[in-house]
């Protein structure tokens, strides 16, 4: 009889790990599963082409040190766990305890002492799939965590060069204002001379003055603004503020104006935004969830087992003799538990219609986000070329002024005020530069990295 009570125990553990087919492939990825290599998502190869070593430096520490990246990659992990601990509800539990007693009997005075062993094992048939199915889900929002994890990476490196475009084409304006408040302070200068003369009005000096002060201010205003931007910078790659000094970037004169502007985006790549398919992957596991809240209106059955040995002075060691088992199964259906079941079906049907109004959405507008970065970059270019054409004109203007000035013909007020409009003109051409450098950015993170 003892070994019949074992062999029964043993075939009621092996019949809960056989009979969910589950739990045979728990271990086995999933095939779906995007890649996790950040250099791979993040299209580091179009970074290269850009041919700025120091904007592929900041990039590069801002994966390894950035906050916001490493927070992401953690998330990853807990949704990992998630999967784990939804893992358990398809395996059998098995535990065990031990209970010392003490035992007087009335009339007597002797006592006995004995231990118990108890082994127990319980397991759920999982015969309808809700188990698997909350499995199944949990993968699903793992998937779409690791999605929303790319999407989130790709925004922070855009950040990041963003910022640094930025930065460089202040740069830029800062010298060319430093020049501009130079031939303001020589403008006032002259001006100055000319009223002690009689020949200027000072009404012209007091224009002149406030000319050279506003442009003084202005430089003040492009020198904060690159110090915040470097400051900006630094949290973003995950560096203090304080080492901005050291930070390194390229000459905006030194970047190429060739884009390499596309005609069309394939709609193919805007499907295959991280965003978009993290949306999918959610909605996918909120439509098993509905189905979650189906099953839990189906019985639940389970399966028992015990085992509990006993010894005690009276009756010698453990042993089958002084053992107890037993195996049993339960079905359990609720019958009323106060709408409960109806109110969680119900609210599962609704988050699954908002997440498809919001996937629906996502659709549109990252079409909408796609389209105005392409036309964006295709209308800041245009302006890019125009702007080249009218400093070439303003350039050709200024040398044709200074060749008068050298002869006498214009005098150096002239000659300053001309210079004064070719640096307005290098002010715009540097911007519009960078706006287009922005707008490929801003292509290149609305089509998820893709281009």
């Amino acid at each position: 009889m003892k070994k019949l009570s074992a062999l029964v125990l043993l075939t009621t553990f092996v019949f809960c790990f056989l009979i969910n087919p589950t739990f045979a492939i728990m271990e086995n990825k999933s095939k779906n599963l995007p890649a996790t290599t950040i250099l791979d998502y993040i299209n580091f190869d179009w970074w290269k082409k850009l041919d700025d070593p120091c904007l592929e430096k900041y990039i590069v520490t801002a994966i390894n040190n950035n906050n916001d990246i490493k927070t992401a990659a953690l998330k990853i992990e807990q949704a990992k766990l998630n999967v784990t601990a939804t893992r358990a509800g398809q395996l059998p539990t098995i535990g065990i305890g031990a209970s010392p007693l003490l035992l007087k009997m009335p009339e007597t005075t002797n006592t006995s002492g004995s231990i118990a062993l108890p082994i127990m094992a319980s397991y759920e048939l999982d015969i309808f799939g809700k188990n698997w199915d909350k499995t199944k889900s949990s993968k699903k929002l793992l998937e779409g965590t690791i999605y929303q994890t790319q999407s989130s990476d790709i925004a922070i490196i855009s950040m990041v060069a963003t910022t640094y475009y930025n930065i460089v084409n202040l740069d830029k304006i800062i010298e060319l204002q430093k020049k501009l408040v130079k031939d303001r302070e020589e403008i006032y200068r002259l001006m100055k001379l000319s009223n002690d003369k009689g020949i200027a009005s000072t009404s012209d000096l007091i224009l002149a003055e406030k000319s050279f002060v506003l442009a003084q201010n202005d430089l003040l205003d492009y020198e904060k603004a690159r110090q915040n931007a470097l400051n900006a910078l630094a949290v973003l790659i995950g560096d203090s503020p304080n080492n901005t000094k050291e930070y390194q970037r390229s000459s905006l004169d030194e970047l190429g104006i060739d884009f390499n502007i596309p005609n069309e985006i394939s709609s193919d790549i805007i499907t295959n935004r991280p965003d978009y398919k993290a949306l999918e992957k959610q909605l996918e596991a909120a439509g098993i969830d509905v189905r979650v809240a189906k099953k839990e209106f189906l019985p639940t059955i389970n399966i028992l087992g015990l085992l509990t040995f006993i010894a005690s002075s009276s009756m010698g060691s453990m042993s089958w003799k002084n053992s107890l088992s037993l195996l049993g199964a339960s079905a359990d259906l609720p019958l009323f538990t106060g709408f409960v079941r109806v109110a969680n079906l119900k609210l599962n049907k609704n988050k699954y219609e908002q997440l498809l109004q919001n996937y629906q959405k996502t659709n549109l507008t990252a079409i909408q986000e796609v389209n105005d970065s392409l036309y964006n970059l295709k209308s800041n270019n245009e302006k890019l070329l125009n702007n080249i054409k009218a400093y070439d004109i303003q350039n050709r203007d200024y040398e044709y002024a200074n060749a008068k000035y050298k002869i006498g013909v214009i005098s150096k007020l002239d000659l300053l005020q001309q210079h004064e409009s070719l640096l307005y003109m290098q002010k715009l051409l540097a911007q519009s530069k960078t706006d287009c450098y922005i707008d490929k950015i801003s292509l290149y993170k609305t089509t998820g990295a893709k281009i």
